[in-house]
């Protein structure tokens, strides 16, 4: 039975790119190329047969979120987008040519500093090639293995949507020559003093009579600057989303309540805010004036939304404006949103349309709906573009994805790209430039594809290897920018490889023509996983192990070597602390690195871990 054309997509894709829809020309940037009347199609390369999908897997991959739509499962709280959550299921695959494995982050997480501390109960869903991550306690292997076809025929084509009129633009791998936008790691030299750390229970009271955590440790090992418990947090989890760190704080968002730190101490910035009901969502991003966004429910009740949302300074901890969210369209759900900045635009996305408001006045700006008419917008992304991801023309013919870039004043697209039927975007490893992850669920492939700055195809990954970037769990139906472990400069894209045994590498993949340009080996016998640009390097975290701590390195991405250049080592002494962060948000700031947890599990046994601190 058809769809009626008025009502929201059901998931799936559009018509193969020899059926163009009635509103769009046919379509020439994806799919093999076009074979000419009464011509026998030449199948495009298989993948060798393997077992299907195990039995109950659902008919859509699980999402991550900046990285996947993933559906949560029946029960169980849902660990948050970030640096190194994990995401479940057992199909890893890398992007777009070879098999990604299970993530290298298994670890059980810890209470307090040394006690164990159990899983989050996710169930296991399968994910689809490409489809980065794995679940808590580790996953089973993807079945699937070998080369995904290739979805992009000879002639690179795309559509441009600029003024209401459609534009056929072929694509030559020009570049795009505007830089990307990178967060500036400085390496200065924190200091903190010797002696006992204070752990505090997140509002900054701490035990003084709590253990040395530098107590013994070696020569060329950083310092434990700061380290916090956890509030409590009910019987069934709660989420502990965000991380936001300034030049003098470091805020962190948990259940219902947002704390902050001073950088170098963990001294308490500014007193807790507590907020009548849990967070649902924050910003991942701030605005130029270190300003973040808040949501939490307006009830106690499972059904209640999420549409209170909140203005915070980070530095003085004052709320700004406030808002409640209006609804949106007739099968909006408002029980989540995603909140994305981008300049002075902040979008509420409602997982079928999205509304934007100045950042400093809270001034709705725009609403992204339903158009083309079937098209819903399905999530969006912050940071140097606004992206968005609708799907279009469910239950018919033309059952497809489209990618747009919005202007961040007007909402307007500037340009639209056509996904061909069957190919899902799932992430976005890159917003600038644009880099989109798609899976393909019949097909059980993957696909890596950069876009040049009007939308027109620039390259896809063409590397046949097992890629391994972390990527959480989605409670949106799509949440684009949730992958970790991926990072992205003007011409070349930054994948980690999955550490089948032993130490992993890191590979630089040329945006230009999407091959393989070097790639280098992580220092320690744990996996390195990208984490940002800073200048011309590569910034790196290596995993903790049970007997020796993470490190921070650094790579060079231009000419000549790129051994990684150890910035930090963490003290051997806390590394089942630091080994401990089951789902974790990092980050590397003015030479000090800084990991929380992104989800509490409500264990009463002992205290949960919230944030750790550590510097030279």
């Amino acid at each position: 039975m058809t769809q009626p054309p008025n009502q929201p997509p059901q998931g799936g894709f559009g018509p193969p790119p020899d059926q163009p829809s009635q509103d769009q020309p046919p379509q020439g940037g994806f799919g093999p190329p076009q074979d000419p009347p009464g011509a026998t199609p030449v199948p495009p390369a298989q993948p060798p047969q393997a077992p299907p999908p195990p039995q109950g897997a659902p008919q859509t991959p699980p999402q991550p979120g900046y990285g996947y739509p993933q559906q949560p499962g029946p029960s169980g709280p849902y660990a948050q987008p970030g640096p190194y959550g994990q995401q479940p299921g057992p199909y890893t695959q890398p992007g777009p040519y070879g098999q990604q494995q299970a993530g290298p982050y298994g670890q059980p997480q810890q209470p307090g500093p040394y006690g164990q501390q159990p899983g989050y109960g996710y169930p296991q869903q399968p994910q689809f090639p490409g489809a980065p991550g794995t679940p808590p306690g580790g996953g089973s292997r993807n079945p699937f293995k070998g080369k995904p076809a290739v979805i992009i025929g000879a002639a690179l084509a795309a559509v441009l949507v600029i003024g209401g009129t459609v534009w056929a633009v072929s694509g030559s791998g020009d570049d795009d020559k505007k830089k990307p936008v990178a967060d500036k790691s400085q390496d200065a030299k924190p200091s903190a003093t010797d002696g006992p750390i204070n752990p505090g229970d997140g509002d900054g009271d701490g035990d003084k009579g709590t253990e040395d955590l530098n107590e013994g440790r070696q020569a060329g090992e950083s310092k434990v600057l700061w380290y916090k418990e956890a509030p409590d947090a009910p019987g069934s989890g709660a989420d502990a989303p965000g991380q936001w760190v300034t030049d003098k704080v470091a805020v962190k968002a948990a259940y219902k309540q947002v704390f902050a730190y001073n950088v170098g101490d963990g001294a308490q910035a500014w007193p807790a805010l507590t907020f009548p009901q849990p967070i649902c969502a924050v910003s991942d991003e701030k605005t130029s004036d270190d300003k973040v966004f808040v949501a939490y429910k307006e009830g106690t009740k499972n059904t209640a939304e999420c549409n209170q949302l909140v203005q915070l300074d980070l530095n003085t901890g004052k709320k700004g404006w406030t808002k409640e969210v209006a609804a949106g369209e007739l099968f909006d759900s408002m029980l989540n949103v995603g909140l994305s900045v981008s300049g002075d635009t902040l979008v509420v996305g409602r997982g079928q349309s999205g509304t934007a408001y100045d950042v400093k006045s809270g001034d709705k700006l725009w609403d992204k709906k339903r158009y083309e008419p079937t098209c819903f917008p399905a999530a969006f992304t912050g940071g140097p573009k606004i992206l968005a991801v609708s799907s279009c023309g469910a239950g018919g013919d033309n059952e497809h994805d489209e990618v747009q870039e919005l202007d961040p004043a007007t909402g307007k697209a500037k340009w639209t790209k056509k996904i061909p039927k069957g190919w899902r975007v799932e992430r976005t490893y890159s917003v600038d430039p644009v880099v989109l992850y798609l899976t393909n669920e019949d097909k059980k492939q993957w696909n890596v594809t950069t876009l040049k700055s009007d939308g027109s195809t620039r390259s896809q990954v063409d590397v046949d290897e097992s890629f391994a970037p972390e990527c959480g769990w989605a409670i949106l139906s799509r949440d684009l920018q949730g992958c970790a472990g991926v990072a992205a400069d003007t011409n070349t894209l930054y994948l980690p490889t999955e550490a089948k045994s032993g130490a992993n590498e890191v590979v630089a993949i040329s945006l230009e023509t999407g091959k393989e340009k070097w790639r280098t080996k992580s220092p320690a016998d744990e996996s390195m996983m990208p984490m940002k640009m800073d200048g011309t390097n590569l910034i790196a975290y290596v995993q903790p192990s049970y007997d020796s701590g993470g490190q921070i390195v650094s790579i060079p991405t231009g000419g000549g070597s790129h051994t990684p250049k150890k910035l930090l080592q963490n003290p051997q002494g806390t590394a089942d602390i630091e080994n401990g962060f089951f789902s974790k948000a990092i980050d590397y700031v003015d030479g000090r690195f800084y990991l929380s947890t992104t989800r509490l599990t409500g264990n009463d046994d002992s205290k949960e871990k919230l944030m750790l601190a550590y510097g030279k």
